[in-house]
């Protein structure tokens, strides 16, 4: 259901080049990141035993954007690290496992 991305080059510290994808909301009326990419850098690849020329692609969805416009949470600390409200995830379940 995204219809409108946009692509931004962007800093990573095990990637290299790297870009960040945005989604405009409609709700928000405003573009929010919703993933992120790269090209792994080879000296990570290495310890790993992987030969010099291959080249490995880094991805990944960035799901607490969505966490937080769906559960109207204004700060990411409240989603994740100590701040957490554990009563916000007992209430609020992300996966059944009585069905």
């Amino acid at each position: 259901g995204i219809s409108q991305l946009r692509f931004k080059p962007a800093y990573n510290p095990y990637t290299e080049p790297s870009m960040e994808v945005f989604s405009y909301h409609e709700g928000l009326k405003k573009w929010v990141e919703v993933g992120n990419s790269g090209v792994f850098r080879p000296e990570l690849l290495l310890p790993m035993g992987l030969p010099e020329n291959v080249s490995v692609i880094a991805w990944g969805l960035s799901l607490e954007r969505p966490t937080m416009i769906k559960y109207g949470i204004n700060n990411i600390r409240e989603l994740v690290g100590h701040r957490v409200n554990l009563q916000m995830v007992y209430d609020s379940p992300m996966c059944r496992l009585d069905v």
